[in-house]
């Protein structure tokens, strides 16, 4: 298996993963080899998609507060926000080694408009001694869902075309829908088994999975928990009110019982009510990225609450079992085309992530892996060109809604699957190829650019 289902659902801070969180861990990554003195000052500079849209999607703190040797996954995002305030003030950051240099996020250079050769969301990071001489000189790329890699780095996407090796130091590899299905025959586990088995090979136990992945869920209820608390309108200027808290209290007294004429509305609530935590830089799970963060929470509500074979002892199993098989399907995205809505558009997030979803709810729900893979295919195969145009750099408008359609979308595509006994035309890995050969035709500026689509139709004042 060539991606853990632990680098995939990763706790980090909001509006992007791509944009915040991989940028967090560039500059983690380059303070923390820094030399321990010597360092008088460090220049950054953000090309591409981390230029055009840094501001709105809060790249500029996010790599400011890497290098103070802030990780995504403990930071506390208010002390993050009171940090950059200070840091504005004084005109000074404190590196991880200790060292404090002149630096203001106004110090950051933007070059929206040049494209780094091997992705769009390029940053170069410098550091300088006292004599003006370089004393170190990275370049990383934040290619999705947090991941990063840099010059000198093979990463995956770049060979996308190629035939990809499977890990042979797990007893299930995979890297393609087709392999997965030729797993699960072959040792008559199902996707979920197949995942769980290679987890426990990467150096762990089958317990202690089990309890991450618990604990990974429980991050995601937080996030709607305080979601539907908080009221008023998001960061940013574009004043956009935040709403689930309003319906929940309304779902609340309509439906008090859960009835299942209500499921539509309850998993419209989760998804919105996670991506506008996302939207104020909250924490949050990535899923596979944190601007589709809300569509697998919403589908694994669903499970919880409306599957009737779901009873109260067998809640951890099926989280354990949903996850697991959302994972497996994202890898195979993650390998062998993009979950980076700058590189490939919006359908390698959010359409990735319906996909994943898709499969995990069609496992919960006792799918056979051929029906698993037919309705990750579903999902993928109605979100195809879709394009990633923010109104204003922000993860608001369309991407707060958009997570709630894509996560109903996810939920038609599982039950459509289950209708069938599995066979059908088109492929898990035929549609797959189809998003990425999509997202290399689609123009720049559809994708997380703020240059074409709604960004550019709608007004901001």
């Amino acid at each position: 298996m060539p991606v853990s289902v632990f680098d995939l659902f990763s706790i980090g801070v909001g509006p992007s993963s791509s944009h915040t969180v991989g940028p967090m861990r560039a500059g983690a990554a380059f303070a923390a080899a820094l030399p321990t003195a010597g360092v008088v000052g460090v220049r950054v500079d953000l090309y591409g998609s981390l230029a055009s849209t840094g501001h709105g999607h809060g790249t500029l703190g996010a790599v400011a507060a890497g290098l103070t040797g802030a990780d995504p996954e403990t930071v506390d995002p208010d002390r993050m926000a009171l940090d950059l305030e200070e840091l504005e003030r004084a005109g000074a950051l404190r590196l991880a080694n200790g060292t404090t240099v002149p630096f203001r996020l106004a110090d950051i250079v933007l070059h929206p408009l040049t494209m780094l050769p091997r992705h769009p969301n390029g940053m170069r990071l410098r550091a300088s001694g006292a004599d003006g001489s370089v004393l170190a000189d990275e370049t990383y790329y934040s290619i999705g869902g947090g991941f990063i890699t840099r010059d000198g780095e093979t990463d995956a996407a770049e060979v996308a075309e190629a035939a990809i090796p499977v890990d042979d130091h797990v007893p299930h590899p995979f890297s393609s829908g087709a392999e997965l299905l030729v797993e699960c025959a072959r040792s008559g586990l199902p996707v979920s088994g197949i995942a769980l088995a290679n987890e426990v090979a990467l150096d762990t136990s089958e317990a202690a999975v089990r309890e991450r992945l618990l604990g990974i869920h429980t991050v995601m209820e937080q996030c709607v928990e305080r979601s539907v608390r908080r009221t008023g309108t998001l960061p940013g200027g574009l004043d956009v009110r935040r709403r689930s808290a309003t319906w929940y209290e309304q779902l609340v007294r309509d439906d008090p019982d859960h009835d299942p004429l209500f499921a539509m509305e309850w998993v419209n609530l989760v998804a919105m009510a996670v991506n506008e935590e996302n939207a104020t830089g909250g924490r949050v799970v990535t899923a596979p990225t944190n601007g589709a963060a809300g569509i697998i929470p919403a589908v694994l509500s669903y499970a919880l609450t409306y599957v009737p074979e779901i009873t109260a002892d067998r809640r951890d199993d099926a989280v354990v079992r949903f996850l697991l098989t959302a994972g497996a399907v994202g890898s195979i995205y993650k390998e062998r085309a993009s979950i980076s809505g700058a590189e490939v558009g919006c359908q390698g997030e959010v359409g990735s992530a319906a996909s994943m979803a898709a499969a995990g709810l069609a496992e919960v729900l006792g799918g056979t892996p051929e029906q698993v893979e037919n309705a990750a295919e579903i999902a993928m195969e109605h979100n195809l060109g879709l394009t990633c145009d923010p109104i204003g750099g922000l993860v608001q408008i369309p991407c707060i809604e958009r997570n709630a359609i894509a996560a109903n979308k996810a939920i038609n595509a599982a039950r459509m699957a289950l209708r069938g006994d599995g066979v059908h035309h088109v492929s898990l890995d035929q549609v797959v190829e189809t998003m990425r050969q999509t997202g290399a035709d689609m123009s720049s500026k559809y994708k997380e650019t703020a240059m074409g689509g709604l960004a550019v139709n709608v007004p901001l004042c």
